[in-house]
């Protein structure tokens, strides 16, 4: 492996160096937060779009998981 990691081309200046890697790593969690956001928009649009190719039909119906709040109370004795 080389030893040569002066990818930005700073030469001897550190000052320079100091900035030009914290602008990289600046520049490279951006690219990670971006990608990150467009993840979470690429799936929140699938799910837009699902919803949509769903009937009309199934949109008007009660939600299946209130079911059990509207069943009256049985009180039951324990033996």
């Amino acid at each position: 492996m080389s030893d040569h990691q002066d990818y930005l081309g700073t030469g001897s200046d550190t000052k320079f160096r100091l900035r030009a890697d914290v602008l990289m790593l600046m520049l490279k969690g951006a690219g990670y937060a971006a990608v990150f956001c467009l993840v979470l928009w690429f799936g929140l649009m699938v799910l837009y779009w699902i919803g949509q190719a769903l009937p009309e039909e199934s949109r008007d119906t009660p939600d299946p998981g209130q079911a059990f709040l509207q069943q009256p109370y049985i009180h039951t004795k324990q033996v």
